[in-house]
């Protein structure tokens, strides 16, 4: 399994951007995107092939209501590019969680792959969702 510490991603609103009829990552999402890389580069973290399970631990830098589902293209996009995975069809088991307010904000993401067996990280069978 990959652990791996990241930096608090744009959302998907500042993710994109209108230019001239196309849509293209925004400058912020291009430097979220190297930011991601060269902390996967830092940690020696090489491309993961086959189906893969990821548990996202959110940890925003404020108390504002943001939808989580919004953090996530930012993220599988960066790890992706920078070479966690190969594509992220490759994703077949996504858990996202939000988690408590930190100073700046934080991303938690583990990697595994998705064999059949249990999961090394919480299913919902083993998550309260009272």
């Amino acid at each position: 399994m990959t652990t791996i510490t990241l930096p608090w991603p744009p959302s998907v609103n500042h993710y994109w951007r209108m230019w001239r009829g196309r849509m293209l990552i925004s400058r912020r999402g291009r430097a979220y995107r190297e930011q991601v890389g060269a902390f996967l580069k830092a940690a020696g973290v090489t491309p993961q092939s086959g189906r893969l399970a990821i548990h996202v631990e959110l940890y925003p830098p404020d108390r504002r209501k943001r939808d989580i589902d919004n953090t996530f293209k930012a993220i599988g996009d960066s790890l992706q590019h920078g070479g966690a995975f190969l594509d992220d069809s490759q994703i077949v088991w996504l858990l996202l969680e939000r988690a408590e307010v930190v100073d700046g904000g934080k991303v938690v993401v583990r990697i595994a792959e998705r064999t059949g067996e249990p999961l090394p990280f919480p299913t919902l069978e083993r998550v309260s969702l009272n």
